[in-house]
């Protein structure tokens, strides 16, 4: 099944999420569910909240991207129920654009590394450390899970200059080639 991109001003986007269990019904296919949206969207990464789910779960696929960086080949990974435990000091702004708010890219500062607790697909616990592209990716799907999207991150100045723009979104007034609802 594929999903429609829940957008900006979705009161589901802004909810913290309730972490899941094992016996959560049918988990493996709303994971399956999710890539299959997440391909069809043509994103790098979808959080459960994206498709109207409040629940601890975001996937992240960077295989799209592996003609410009090959070790990205694999990286497919599910994280349920993730704690980020640990932030670098050292940042870096780059851009960043969101399938819950179309046609909207601007530059947010992240850490340039994290260090992530969760559990994967098969509920196997893991703690990891990432750095560059996917802390970034993996640092933008977990502010989903806090309730907060990318333009929370942008200077004041910028997010009044967008701010007519996330209006239309927030009704319905967005052209995207994914399905999406309000």
């Amino acid at each position: 099944m594929i999903y429609p991109i829940v957008v900006y001003g979705n009161a589901v986007l802004r909810k913290q999420v309730a972490p899941i269990t094992p016996d959560y019904p049918n988990l493996s296919v709303l994971i399956d569910d999710m890539f299959k949206t997440l391909t069809k969207s043509e994103g790098v990464g979808l959080a459960a909240p994206q498709i109207g789910l409040s629940i601890g779960l975001f996937i992240v696929d960077l295989s799209p991207l592996a003609d410009d960086e090959p070790s990205y080949a694999t990286f497919k990974k599910v994280f349920i129920n993730p704690e980020i435990t640990a932030y670098s000091e050292e940042t870096e702004t780059a851009e960043e654009g969101c399938l819950s708010i179309p046609g909207i890219s601007e530059k947010v500062k992240r850490s340039l590394s994290i260090t992530i607790h969760y559990f994967d697909e098969n509920w196997q616990e893991r703690t990891e450390t990432y750095t560059g592209f996917p802390a970034r990716a993996i640092q933008h799907e977990y502010d989903h899970l806090q309730g907060k999207v990318f333009v929370d991150r942008v200077s004041p100045i910028r997010r009044q200059l967008i701010a007519s723009k996330l209006t239309a979104i927030s009704k319905g007034k967005v052209s995207c080639r994914y399905k999406y609802k309000n």
